[in-house]
């Protein structure tokens, strides 16, 4: 193999992916910060921007194109299971787009923003002020609720995404892929 086709570039993800995908990373920033100054017509505005992303994303992963398609990349248990056994030295070839273990990222990142998105539309802030665009549907209770868990929920989002970096850095530093 010729050192130019060793060091080829390899497009994995289409347009749509890497639009949401940036779109993403730039809009939760906001989303937090919009949050924390108290900016709600902002973060209104940002969250429902992230919802069509969400739906977008989700649906592009049904229908989109090949590398897009959760089912090219979504394995089972079997799957990552022997994807962990398999030693970095073992593996013939490198990964094109998400291994075993990093679908399981793709979903719960995609999940845990599905439901962060789901559920400040039901929130509500303590004096009831502001409150997300669904809120009149349910009670002060599950309002709430709601409430508590978006907050849980972020911090849990924020784990996931540092775990998503740090697992980026391995293949590029340490596996060289």
């Amino acid at each position: 193999m010729n050192d130019q086709a060793r060091h080829a570039t390899v497009v994995v993800w289409d347009a749509p992916v890497r639009v949401v995908h940036w779109s993403f990373v730039t809009l939760l920033p906001g989303l937090w910060w919009s949050a924390e100054t108290r900016q709600m017509d902002l973060h209104f505005t940002l969250g429902l921007i992230m919802l069509g992303l969400v739906v977008f994303r989700l649906l592009w992963g049904i229908v989109g194109s090949s590398t897009a398609r959760f089912s090219r990349f979504v394995t089972g248990p079997g799957a990552i299971l022997r994807y962990l056994k398999t030693p970095a030295k073992d593996a013939s070839q490198p990964e094109v787009g998400h291994n075993p273990l990093g679908a399981l990222s793709v979903i719960a990142l995609l999940g845990l923003l599905s439901l962060q998105v789901g559920l400040g539309l039901f929130a509500q802030d303590t004096d009831a002020v502001d409150s997300g665009p669904l809120n009149h549907l349910v009670s002060w209770d599950t309002a709430t609720a709601a409430s508590e868990a978006h907050e849980i929920v972020f911090k849990l989002l924020l784990a996931i995404i540092a775990l998503h970096i740090a697992a980026i850095l391995f293949y590029r530093i340490v596996r060289k892929n």
